[in-house]
């Protein structure tokens, strides 16, 4: 497909034309990176990613598919899985999301492996899906709350983060009972992220929520009442 290729190089040569030596193995070290950096910094990177996504438009679903596993799946810098993930959720691409995508977030959940990734495809790509199509999406996140992988669990928990009124308290329920023993940081704080984001909407449900699970873990738990206390 011209359109994927043309996309691809044009992501490419961008970042590579904003790379920074002296950057990047900060970057590296902070995000405990084993795939190097380039050294391209968030606003100039977005900026890139804003002039190329509109000159180099994707005709459908397929060549849209293909465009963002190719970067995903090829990338040798890190800045090429972050341009993966900003033309997942690119707005000229908003009529393709849909449950049918749910395989192709999974992959970048679970082969990205690490927050950086992993939280914004959750938050952004998922949860959305999962608004739309309850029926569909939710048995999966039912599913991935129980997973082996504890990216997908993280997705389970984290995955309505923003929700607020349209959050599912019983999916919210069995992804915190589900993971609520794991002694796993970023599942931890994930926990007390969702219901701290919650309890801007419905405090009084967190705060019974946390009361009735004392096996919440202290971070948990600090975290879900963080706005709540004092």
């Amino acid at each position: 497909m011209n359109e994927v290729k043309s996309l691809v190089s044009a992501v490419r040569n961008g970042l590579a034309g904003l790379a920074d030596p002296e950057k990047a193995p900060d970057m590296r070290a902070y995000m405990k990176s084993e795939m190097p950096f380039l050294g391209v910094a968030s606003p100039p990177r977005t900026a890139l990613l804003k002039r190329v996504f509109a000159e180099h438009p994707l005709p459908d679903r397929v060549s849209f598919s293909t465009a963002v596993l190719t970067l995903w799946r090829e990338a040798e810098i890190r800045e090429e899985r972050y341009a993966a993930v900003a033309l997942s959720g690119h707005r000229s691409f908003a009529r393709w999301q849909d449950s049918a995508l749910l395989s192709l977030y999974e992959e970048m959940i679970v082969t990205g492996a690490w927050w950086d990734y992993v939280d914004e495809v959750a938050i952004r790509r998922v949860g959305p899906i999962l608004r739309a199509e309850p029926e569909t999406v939710t048995p999966s996140m039912l599913t991935w709350a129980y997973d082996e992988d504890k990216w997908r669990r993280r997705t389970a928990v984290i995955c309505q983060v923003g929700a607020k009124g349209g959050t599912d308290t019983e999916l919210l329920t069995r992804a915190v009972e589900a993971n609520i023993d794991d002694r796993d940081f970023f599942l931890r704080k994930g926990i007390g992220w969702a219901l701290r984001e919650y309890a801007k909407t419905e405090p009084d449900w967190v705060r019974a929520f946390v009361a009735a699970h004392p096996a919440l873990s202290n971070l948990s738990r600090k975290e879900a009442l963080k706005h709540l206390e004092g």
